[in-house]
């Protein structure tokens, strides 16, 4: 969330960056600050009738010493009347402050100023594309029908076990499945980050601290009856292993990758998206996350993007890159890039990754911080799918289907221990 401070300082430049996020921020603005304003009122308040009771503390003690007991009582009166006045001050105050940070919640994180102006995804930019598109038959398949022909994932079964959305993964399908995940935990350590295997429930202050909640609320499953969420992406345990932490300098750079299954309920999805592994509510994936310091964070976002693109190109993808636009980024981010790669028999582009630059907004709610001078200070986290499978499977499965059979990318055969799906 962004900082008291921050609001305190630069209240008409903190509505005016999040315009181009297309949210209006003024009357929260004004109550955060009108609220503030109270509650600091009440505060010196409070701070004035403390110092009265612990100075009457003192002369009372004195007042015994000199045996004038009737003066004594008479302040030790007064006291009591103190601690009453302090209590309901007290009250005051924290339901103040539970207002405050109410109200500082509901604000998103400020956009980057190279964010691009724009509503919807059509307002995306296109950073940059690789890769070829492969030219294949007319009578191509679709993902689905490759996976029911070569009896790689069966969704019917899944929807009889679960539910729409919970395939299940035979044979070299789900051979393939563990090659890739197995693939890029590998290619991300030998860029120096390090593997975490995280749990995949999380409790409410987690959910809280990346900015699932209360934002998210209605994507994730949760699980009541313990007050436990069902994790949407390994970036909330993976980040919150760093909550109430504070890091000194030389635990720089803070680098870790995590393969867990991911759930979201992904309520309204509906049409020709949701087709086959479009859109899943369980799916896996690796994710990289770092925490740095503020002046390197940008530098790291870059370094994560070229670790994403570098696994589409091995992986000989056609893929494209995109900035998004403050419309179509999400709460808590300060700046993402969109992977997409391109499934030739669908004839269209899907998402296989986001990796995005939070800045200090999730830190400030984990109380995630590191010392520099003697001063502690806020990080930045940033964090990247690394990447999501069941787009990419699907790619791969389209893209390289021929008459007799689906060819395997030459990096992931070590890994399945085939080099064709026939």
């Amino acid at each position: 969330m962004l900082t008291l401070q921050l609001l305190r300082d630069q209240p008409e430049q903190v509505v005016q960056r999040l315009q181009k996020k297309h949210f209006q921020a003024g009357e929260i603005v004004e109550a955060i600050l009108r609220i503030d304003q109270e509650r600091r009122k009440i505060q010196a308040q409070n701070d004035a009738l403390l110092a009265e009771a612990n100075e009457l503390a003192r002369s009372i003690g004195d007042l015994f010493k000199q045996g004038k007991k009737d003066e004594a009582e008479s302040l030790r009166q007064r006291t009591g009347e103190l601690k009453e006045e302090t209590k309901k001050l007290g009250e005051q105050l924290q339901a103040l402050e539970s207002q405050l940070q109410e109200k500082i919640t509901e604000l998103p994180n400020l956009p980057h100023d190279s964010v691009p102006e724009g509503k919807t995804p059509q307002d995306n930019v296109t950073v940059r594309e690789g890769g070829s598109k492969p030219s294949l038959p007319t009578d191509a398949k679709p993902h689905w029908d490759l996976a029911e022909q070569y009896n790689l994932i069966d969704f019917a079964l899944g929807n009889k076990v679960t539910g729409a959305g919970f395939p299940v993964y035979l044979n070299k399908g789900a051979r393939l499945q563990r090659a890739l995940i197995n693939y890029f935990l590998d290619k991300a350590l030998e860029t120096g980050y390090r593997e975490c295997q995280p749990p995949i429930l999380v409790n409410t202050d987690s959910a809280f601290g990346t900015g699932q909640l209360p934002d998210k609320e209605g994507q994730m499953y949760a699980v009541e009856r313990d007050q436990l969420y069902v994790i949407p992406t390994a970036e909330v345990p993976l980040t919150n292993i760093y909550r109430d932490v504070i890091l000194d300098e030389a635990q720089f750079p803070v680098k870790m990758v995590g393969y867990t299954p991911c759930f979201r309920r992904e309520a309204g999805s509906y049409g020709k998206d949701v087709r086959g592994l479009n859109r899943l509510h369980q799916f896996d994936k690796v994710e990289i996350v770092q925490v740095r310091k503020p002046e390197e964070s940008y530098q790291a976002l870059e370094e994560m993007v070229a670790h994403v693109e570098s696994l589409l190109v091995a992986l000989q993808l056609p893929y494209r890159i995109l900035r998004l636009c403050g419309g179509d980024m999400s709460f808590t981010s300060a700046l993402t890039y969109d992977f997409e790669v391109y499934a030739a028999a669908q004839d269209r582009w899907l998402e296989v990754s986001s990796v995005s630059n939070f800045e200090s907004f999730q830190a400030n709610r984990l109380k995630l911080r590191y010392k520099e001078d003697k001063t502690n200070k806020l990080a930045h986290t940033l964090n990247g799918s690394a990447l999501a499978l069941p787009r990419i499977v699907a790619a791969l499965l389209e893209n390289n289907q021929q008459p007799d059979g689906i060819s395997i990318p030459a990096p992931l055969v070590p890994y399945t221990g085939f080099a064709k799906i026939d």
